[in-house]
């Protein structure tokens, strides 16, 4: 049977309709041709023929790695199913469906909120300070692509001295993205007048006295699951490629009180997913014929070819990581809750985190230090000041790494050379070693919360219109979590909070942990909890075009291409100022980070 068969089609028109409530909707969705609106209705099955019976419980057990016994499957079904005189109903099918008729908007966020912040621990106070390393700075270059790809510290510096203004950074950059930014496919949006109204107005400001910190006139792409008032916020997928949002999302505000400049809404894989969006596939700069990584792919591309000062990037599982390290940026995941997801896209509510990609490892410090505070309207939030000190030596510092992460036919030779980097930039460098812990069985919470997020999009059958449908693809992760017992995301959450204290107590040791990007267990463990990262260019390699999640939208021949190479660095919660202080002084030995690629 194929996935246009008119019997196929009517079936799970039914489904969809019964799911979201009842008989009456299942019948409508069966003769409209699917483009009625479906009514509610009380009885989840009626018009749809299924008895629940011991063998549906038996067969159902082995999704779970269950085995009851005839005798209790025999008691439950009177707690599952209602008996008539035809036979047992699904009376707990039915309660589903009366909860699935409440109105739960996505912005909604769960009674249980994540915290990773372990009791009895205490996590040292830090006051909101931003002092950045002392450097000579450069005078303002002749060229406008050196300024374009000056480090965000630099360009400030320009314009507090009187060298250059918004204005002209702005008109830089909109030129770029004019010359680039179909190549590269990066951004979904463009809001090149309101770039120049906020421009000129951080200008005026300047010429008045009023200064509004370190980002003031700064240009920047934000990606596009942060909402901007009146302007298109499309999640990157078809089915909300309209969607407009009322207001700012608490990032997008901050950034405009600060006095940064928005240059436009920056792609994401459909549903922070990969690369590809509704549009196309975004590119990386470095080599357009392959994808440039997602999910905030188009914070990543626009950054690294010098369309922006900085982006704006999201991360659930890798959404950061994945494109700083693909386009060759310094990317910073902060910790868990530093930043406000009010106005974001949720995917994950205890997995998704806001940050910013740069080209420069110190940048990052001046962007999180506006994204930065508690806000009441994200049950996640915690209140934690951000301190970062650019005087800080390494020598006060002691780097762990895990010998066994550079062993092995994977490891890269940037990871070989960074590593023997990290022993002379003068820190206490030290062996540590990662317990064996259950990361894999701690990771039900993104199938689970994500599929919960955009329910709506399952049970309505608009899945189908997302452009990938591949099997690791959000369309059929979603449907799989529908059968995960809420018993085992119960105990898996409980797991994960003694993974939590078994992380913690790891990086205890030491104040900065060193590693490559990907290979070991640490995208994922810091991820689910909560731990900062940063990753930065390290070097480069030369290697074919590579391919993500099976697109076939990427040339793959076997011209080699040079493309930069990164790893990371992780602390424990809350301590981003070592990671930057690090990374600041491993960055300036290895020598790289000015290096461009060539667009034409």
């Amino acid at each position: 049977m194929s996935d246009n068969d008119p019997v196929l089609i009517n079936r799970r028109r039914i489904l969809a309709a019964a799911l979201a409530g009842g008989g009456v909707a299942a019948l409508s969705a069966c003769t409209s041709g699917g483009d009625a609106e479906v009514p509610s209705a009380t009885d989840l099955w009626a018009g749809y023929d299924e008895r629940i019976t011991e063998r549906t419980l038996a067969e159902a057990e082995k999704l779970f790695g269950l085995q009851f016994s005839e005798a209790e499957r025999r008691q439950m079904l009177g707690g599952v199913a209602e008996e008539d005189e035809d036979g047992f109903f699904a009376q707990q099918i039915k309660s589903l469906g009366d909860r699935r008729n409440q109105e739960i908007p996505i912005t909604l966020q769960p009674a249980t909120s994540f915290d990773p912040r372990l009791p009895g621990i205490n996590y040292a106070d830090q006051d909101d300070s931003l002092i950045l390393f002392k450097e000579a700075m450069a005078t303002l270059p002749g060229d406008a692509e050196s300024i374009a790809f000056a480090s965000v510290k630099q360009q400030a510096h320009w314009m507090t001295t009187g060298q250059l203004s918004s204005r002209e950074l702005t008109e830089i950059y909109l030129e770029r993205i004019e010359r680039f930014g179909g190549l590269l496919e990066c951004f979904v949006t463009v809001t090149a007048d309101l770039a120049r109204e906020q421009a000129d107005q951080a200008d005026h400001e300047r010429v008045t006295g009023q200064h509004r910190g370190p980002l003031h006139g700064i240009p920047y792409g934000v990606k596009d699951l942060l909402d901007t008032a009146n302007i298109k916020t499309t999640w990157g997928a078809e089915p909300f490629k309209d969607r407009v949002a009322k207001s700012d999302g608490a990032v997008v505000r901050r950034l405009r009180e600060a006095g940064a400049v928005m240059l436009g809404k920056t792609t994401l894989g459909a549903l922070a997913w990969g690369d590809v969006w509704f549009g196309g596939e975004t590119r990386n700069p470095w080599n357009p014929r392959e994808g440039a990584s997602g999910s905030s792919a188009g914070s990543g591309s626009a950054t690294a070819a010098g369309l922006c000062s900085f982006g704006i990037g999201t991360e659930t599982l890798g959404s950061i990581v994945s494109p700083a390290d693909r386009n060759g940026l310094a990317g910073l995941r902060p910790t868990f809750g530093r930043v406000s997801r009010v106005g974001a896209m949720a995917l994950c509510w205890s997995l998704d985190k806001i940050g910013p990609m740069c080209r420069h490892t110190e940048d990052t410090a001046m962007v999180l230090s506006v994204l930065n505070g508690y806000d009441e309207f994200d049950a996640g939030s915690i209140d934690k000041g951000f301190a970062y000190d650019g005087r800080q030596s390494v020598a006060e510092l002691t780097i762990g790494y895990d010998p066994s992460w550079f062993e092995g036919e994977n490891v890269k030779a940037t990871d070989l050379t960074t590593l023997e980097a990290i022993r002379n930039i003068g820190a206490t460098v030290r062996e540590i070693h990662l317990p064996d812990l259950p990361v894999s069985e701690i990771m039900g919470a993104l199938d689970v919360e994500s599929a919960a997020a955009f329910e709506e999009l399952t049970l309505s059958g608009r899945d189908d219109l997302l452009r990938r449908q591949i099997d690791n693809a959000w369309p059929n992760s979603f449907r799989q979590a529908r059968y995960f017992s809420a018993v085992d995301f119960v105990q898996g959450e409980r797991l994960r909070r003694k993974v939590m204290q078994d992380t913690h107590e790891f990086f205890s040791q030491v104040d900065v942990v060193f590693g490559p990007s990907f290979g070991t267990p640490m995208l994922s463990l810091t991820n689910f909890t909560g731990q900062p990262c940063l990753t930065m260019r390290a070097g480069f390699e030369e290697i074919t075009s590579r391919s993500l999640f099976e697109h076939p939208e990427n040339d793959t021949d076997d011209t080699l291409h040079r493309i930069p190479r990164s790893v990371s660095l992780w602390s424990n919660l809350f301590e981003e100022g070592k990671l930057v202080a690090v990374g600041r002084t491993l960055e300036a030995a290895l020598g790289i980070a000015n290096k461009r690629p060539t667009l034409g």
